[in-house]
């Protein structure tokens, strides 16, 4: 795409407009966070721009809860509307995240599309993978709370004496580790969102398993 024609298209320094109109009064909107403004996102701002009537992009921290361009885009959300992200990791928190929000989202009568897992709750076939992958979620984030503590309780046993990365809580480390099992995400990603080294990750990581 010609420089000039991308800049036409930006109206805002986090709100992109596509030229595919769709008919009736519903709309999708497009949601992509980066943590930092020196990542690309052309990518997935291009595949989202093909789908969607506008595009949201916000540049913070996965660690940061004020998100005030998603908090914008979402006070436009109205029944019938779709919101659109290229991958839950990039999108929000953690997938949990997702699921709670996507679950807000039904029942305002608002679709949820996660691109990457061809995840559209505005379809059946969408709707029941959604909620396979809401189940799963669930049932990982349990499952990584209950190893964490157990894993910090046998540290103790041990005698170890247990340090903690700066700011880095047990539910970072417990994002962490659900994140880390995308097999696209990586420890660096990951690091950076949490404002730590890649180094400084695993090591807590691996103390806690």
């Amino acid at each position: 795409m010609p420089a000039n024609e991308r800049t036409k298209r930006v109206v805002s320094a986090d709100c992109r407009i596509s030229p595919k109109q769709l008919s009736g009064m519903t709309k999708r909107y497009g949601y992509l966070r980066v943590s930092t403004s020196d990542q690309s996102h052309d990518r997935q701002t291009d595949g989202l721009l093909a789908l969607c009537d506008e595009l949201h992009v916000e540049t913070v921290s996965a660690v940061k809860r004020d998100r005030p361009v998603y908090k914008a885009l979402r006070r436009r959300l109205k029944p019938g509307d779709t919101l659109v992200v290229w991958s839950l990791d990039r999108a929000f928190r953690s997938i949990v995240d997702a699921v709670l929000e996507a679950e807000l989202l039904l029942k305002e009568g608002i679709a949820f599309h996660i691109v990457n897992l061809h995840v559209d709750t505005a379809t059946p076939e969408g709707m029941l993978v959604y909620q396979l992958v809401g189940a799963v979620a669930e049932y990982e984030r349990k499952v990584l709370i209950k190893r964490t503590r157990e894993g910090l309780a046998s540290a103790r046993r041990r005698g170890v004496r247990l340090g903690r990365p700066p700011k880095l809580t047990i539910e970072q480390l417990t994002d962490a580790r659900q994140r880390l099992s995308v097999p696209s995400v990586t420890v660096k990603s990951v690091a950076t969102d949490l404002g730590v080294k890649p180094w400084s990750l695993t090591r807590a990581l691996r103390r806690l398993s």
